[in-house]
């Protein structure tokens, strides 16, 4: 018996010498035989079929009422998602630090800015730079920016670094459309 059991394991280790004369021959007929070319396919194509190939196991057909439900509760649960966080930003909106106010604006009432004059130099104009700083609504970081308006100052009142108060008028010319109120501090 363990005479057979010898034999047995001798015969599992070495390959038959068909097999190997098989594989022998293999590389040897590829070689000789001219390569066909791989198809060449677009990187969309070949992801597509990559994935075909990786699928899974098939789902359960389902019928046009059953998807047509699975998408109706689907949006329902999106929009309540939705209103929750809009609930959340605004509630978020009115407790945090309030922006600067911007000018009133009332029908009839002309608004109202202050800044500081930059120019002066033209006769009767000055330039005045109109400083603001806001929150950020969705960063809640300050913002700060300015802007230039043309004023038209009716006395040459008002020199470079004063900071003055311009109201809204009707278009003086190109680029006037404020008046000189009142210069509130003078420039040192």
């Amino acid at each position: 018996m363990a005479d057979e059991e010898t034999t047995e394991e001798t015969t599992e280790e070495t390959p038959a010498p068909e097999a190997a004369e098989s594989s022998a021959d293999a590389p040897t007929a590829e070689a000789a035989e001219p390569a066909e070319p791989e198809e060449k396919l677009h990187p969309k194509e070949a992801r597509k079929r990559a994935r075909s190939r990786n699928a899974g196991p098939a789902k359960t057909a389902r019928t046009a009422e059953e998807r047509h439900e699975e998408r109706v509760t689907l949006r329902k649960a999106k929009a309540v998602a939705r209103k929750r966080r809009r609930d959340q930003e605004k509630a978020k909106k009115t407790t945090t630090g309030t922006p600067t106010p911007p000018a009133e604006k009332v029908a009839g009432n002309p608004q109202v800015r202050r800044g500081t004059v930059v120019s002066a130099k033209p006769d009767k104009t000055i330039t005045v730079r109109i400083d603001t700083a806001r929150r950020h609504r969705k960063y809640e970081k300050i913002v700060r920016s300015s802007t230039t308006l043309h004023a038209h100052d009716e006395t040459n009142d008002a020199n470079e670094g004063d900071v003055v108060q311009i109201v809204e008028c009707r278009p003086l010319s190109r680029l006037k459309r404020w008046k000189l109120v009142e210069v509130l501090e003078r420039a040192k």
